[in-house]
């Protein structure tokens, strides 16, 4: 399955919950489920990672939780991007906030 942010096909969604490393060179969206549809709530980059416990130690985790309500309402969409650079991610990362505004991209990190 997959799913269209701007003109990009990001593969899932699949709930925050089911998601295991490893994780290369990937823009990702954390997603909440509301009723029939996905309302972003967070989006960022990553070079890669092995740490299964990546999204819980993330600084917006809260964020994420207080929005969906429980980490069961969690969703997460990727979009590989192998051999790509920081910057070339952080664009993507940028253009998507600058459209839909999501929520925990938006708050202070208290």
């Amino acid at each position: 399955m997959t799913i269209q942010i701007l003109h990009y096909e990001f593969l899932g969604p699949i709930k925050l919950s089911e998601w295991g490393p490893p994780m290369e060179e990937v823009v990702y969206v954390i997603l909440m489920r509301d009723k029939d549809s996905f309302n972003i709530l967070y989006i960022d980059q990553s070079e890669k990672t092995e740490e299964k416990d990546f999204f819980i130690k993330n600084v917006k985790f809260k964020c994420w939780i207080s929005n969906a309500g429980s980490e069961e309402s969690l969703y997460l969409s990727i979009l590989p991007m192998w051999k790509s650079g920081k910057e070339e991610r952080d664009r993507i990362v940028n253009k998507t906030i600058a459209k839909y505004n999501p929520i925990c991209n938006m708050e202070n990190d208290s």
